[in-house]
Formats: structure tokens, C-alpha cells, sequence
């Protein structure tokens, strides 16, 4: 075997154990967020002890581990993969850098179909407690269909899907503006409430069938490792000469990317940051090869949600400050970061 494969071997080896590291970074925070609250008979290691058998919880404890913190973190967890895997494959597909996922107008349509459920009074779902959910859901796919539309047009191009998304956040927020002139005081505290970002608002049901969803559409995304590493390689020339299609393929990562963001965010309200973020923090550990970099940001995402819900809920506790809130204020000096260093 030559030097130069030794040192592949190596060098992948080594990423692979970076990558297995912050998993288990992540699984010790999860514990340690979990063992975090205002309880004073719940401290976060007799919450370790209950989680792990190895002491018995009464009902109450019971109930504020399984039914109130729990659906939270498993929250964070999926909502940092859904968001962070998004990000990566929008990244690799426009070959931009500081795109995320909210970059596409999903999140700028949720927030039209959240106001719609709370201003006009108008929702597709009857259920009460489900009517901004649904709204915001349906306004994503919305946008989801006019990617689509843009995809089976011959003379699109990578750039033509990020001035569309901008297009469709300028319209979505003139909307939004808009009704909230004619919305009254009550109306606008809601609104406000759901566009700070919350894990708390989805239960265990909700949050598992999100897991589902997320997990079940996460193969699809390793799937297309190969095309983007070709795409990443040599532009779009270089893959199509390996037998990629790179406009299809960007046609259908982008509509999976708004998909795994319109379910996160129609059931926690606007998340950003992460899906920027995290893909270039997995950089750093494994470079530019898709098949590790989308498992690395999933993880790293995770990291960085749970933290953020972490530092929110005890920061200045009683007082909880919504995960939305807390990435945007990590969010903008990184996002300043990155623009000056690409600019270098």
C-alpha cells in the first residue's frame, strides 16, 4: 500500500473519530440538559439516576422527566438534524456557502400561514390547538410547489433559486406586515410568540411523529453523497461529464430541504442559525466529502440546538428564553464571521 493511500486511511480514520466523539458529546449534553430545571427535588443527578434504572421516580418527577423535558430535547435533537442536514445540502447544491435553509422562503411562508391562522382567523385545520401548525405547514408547501414549478425550467440556475427565495421573503413579509397593521394587541403577542422559536410547543406525540417524518426522509439525503461530491469537485461541467444531472438534482434536494424545514418550523416557529452554521463547524473536522460532512452537521446541529435550549432555560431562569431567540443572537456575529472571511 502507497504513502498516499496510509494517509487516506489515516486521515479517514481520524474523522470518523471526531465525528463518534461529538456524538457522544452530544448524548452526555442531552443528560445534562435533561437533569436542568426549576424542580428542586429533580436535580440533574438524581434525573441521571432516574433515566439510567438505577433509581425510582414518583409521579410527579415522573411526569416533568417524560412529559415535559423530554419532548423538548428529543425536539432540539431532530430539529437540529432536520435543519442542519438541510443546510449541508443546500450549501453543496448552490454552491454557496452562506445559504441555509431558510434561504428558500419556507420560513417566510410559514410565517404568512401562521399570521393568516392568527390575524384573520382562517386556518385548514379545524382542530384549535393545530390551526397555526397546519397554516404554517401549508403555506411551506406553497413554497415548495413553486420550486418545483422553477425546477422543470430549462434556464434555471443555481443563483435564479436564491433570488426567488428572497423574492418570496420580501412578498411573504410585506403580507405579513400588512395584517399585522389591522391585528389587534393580542393578536400581535401571539404572532410575536410563535416567530421566537420555541421546542416547547410540540408533545411527545407530535415530536415522535416529527422523528419519524425526519428519520425517514434522512436516507434520501446520504443518498445523493456521490452527485454532490462531484458537484462540489468540478462545478457543474465536471458532473454532468460522471453522469449527474445537476439541475435535477438540485430540483429534488432543494424540494427535500424545504420539506425537512417545513416540519420542523411549522411546529416550533422560525429557527435559523443552526442550518448555517453546523455544516461549516462539520467542515472543519471532515473537509468537503458529502458522505461524511451531512452525518457530522446532523450531529453538530443537535449540538448546537441543545445547547442553545440549555443556555436559554437557565440562563435567566425562571425567565425562558426561546431557542429562536438565543441562535439569533449566537447567530449574527457568526454569520458576520463567515461573510468577512469568504470575503478574504
Amino acid at each position: 500500500m502507497d504513502s498516499l493511500s496510509v494517509a487516506h486511511i489515516k486521515n479517514a480514520n481520524k474523522q470518523i473519530f471526531w465525528i463518534i466523539f461529538f456524538v457522544v458529546c452530544t448524548l452526555i449534553l442531552t443528560m445534562l440538559s435533561i437533569g436542568q430545571g426549576s424542580s428542586t427535588n429533580l436535580t440533574m443527578w438524581k434525573t441521571v439516576r432516574i433515566i439510567l434504572g438505577l433509581e425510582e421516580a414518583n409521579e410527579l418527577q415522573s411526569s416533568i422527566i417524560w412529559e415535559l423535558r423530554f419532548p423538548r430535547i428529543l425536539m432540539a435533537i431532530i430539529a437540529g438534524i432536520a435543519l442542519s442536514t438541510a443546510g449541508a445540502l443546500m450549501q453543496g447544491c448552490l454552491g454557496n456557502p452562506l445559504v441555509s435553509p431558510l434561504t428558500l422562503g419556507v420560513s417566510s411562508g410559514a410565517a404568512l400561514g401562521a399570521a393568516v391562522a392568527i390575524i384573520v382567523g382562517y386556518s385548514v385545520v379545524n382542530v384549535p390547538e393545530l390551526s397555526i401548525v397546519g397554516n404554517a405547514f401549508l403555506f411551506s408547501l406553497i413554497v415548495v410547489a413553486v420550486i418545483i414549478k422553477l425546477g422543470d425550467m430549462n434556464t434555471i440556475s443555481a443563483e435564479t433559486y436564491i433570488l426567488v427565495g428572497i423574492a418570496i421573503t420580501f412578498i411573504s413579509g410585506a403580507i405579513v406586515s400588512t395584517l399585522q397593521y389591522f391585528a389587534s394587541d393580542e393578536q400581535l403577542s401571539q404572532l410575536a410568540h410563535w416567530s421566537f422559536g420555541s421546542l416547547s410547543r410540540p408533545d411527545l406525540v407530535n415530536v415522535l411523529w416529527i422523528s419519524i417524518a425526519i428519520i425517514g426522509l434522512l436516507p434520501t439525503a446520504l443518498a445523493w453523497s456521490w452527485d454532490l461530491n462531484a458537484l462540489a469537485l468540478g462545478g457543474d461541467e465536471f458532473a454532468i461529464s460522471t453522469g449527474v444531472n445537476p439541475r435535477a438534482l438540485r430540483k429534488k434536494i432543494l424540494i427535500l430541504t424545504a420539506l425537512m424545514t417545513s416540519i420542523v418550523i411549522a411546529f416550533t416557529g422560525l429557527i435559523g442559525f443552526v442550518g448555517l452554521a453546523a455544516p461549516h463547524m462539520a467542515r472543519i473536522i471532515v473537509g468537503n466529502d458529502y458522505r461524511k460532512l451531512i452525518p457530522c452537521s446532523a450531529v453538530f446541529g443537535s449540538f448546537v440546538m441543545i445547547l442553545a435550549d440549555t443556555l436559554g432555560r437557565t440562563l435567566f431562569a425562571p425567565v425562558v428564553i426561546p431557542v429562536g431567540v438565543m441562535l439569533s443572537v449566537i447567530g449574527g456575529p457568526f454569520f458576520m464571521y463567515l461573510l468577512l472571511r469568504s470575503r478574504g
